[in-house]
């Protein structure tokens, strides 16, 4: 055989360009004992492949593999209506817990304060007398809401 078409075959070989006849017939050149010393070092690459088309399964394969793989086990429990719906309680309690702690941060913080911010139409907050603050009783609400409205304008004279 001619080394030069052998280089040829090389050459389209590593531009993908053969066919699998001409691939075989660089098999059947590399397999062979006589390769020319400047083609050496493809030998090992199509000696490889023709030694792994040869390697195949073995017929009892698939009984090893299942043999190591193990059957899986489906544990399955009973579930009560408390566990179902623990994500849900879990939910309600940080809820409470949240809303508590606001709740008494703001009474801790305004407890000595005997005034109470009450917001108006416009989101502006003013700052007015809390009616359940007061210590009168008989009082009517007309008159608890007037003197509450006198004492903001008064407020607001003194800023000005």
């Amino acid at each position: 055989m001619d080394f030069k078409y052998i280089e040829q075959l090389l050459e389209r070989y590593w531009q993908c360009e053969t066919s699998l006849e001409e691939e075989a017939q660089l098999r059947a050149f590399f397999t062979k004992g006589d390769v020319p010393g400047h083609l050496l070092r493809y030998k090992d690459l199509f000696v490889y492949q023709q030694l792994q088309q040869e390697e195949h399964l073995g017929a009892d394969f698939d009984a090893r593999v299942l043999a190591r793989v193990e059957a899986p086990v489906v544990k399955a429990r009973r579930m009560t209506l408390a566990a179902r719906f623990m994500p849900l309680f879990k939910a309600a309690a940080v809820v409470a817990v949240v809303l508590s702690l606001g709740n008494m941060m703001q009474h801790s913080l305004f407890a000595d304060v005997q005034e109470v911010a009450a917001a108006d139409t416009i989101g502006k907050q003013i700052s007015a007398p809390s009616v359940a603050l007061s210590g009168e009783v008989a009082v009517t609400h007309e008159k608890q809401m007037l003197d509450s409205l006198h004492r903001v304008n008064r407020g607001k004279e003194i800023k000005e």
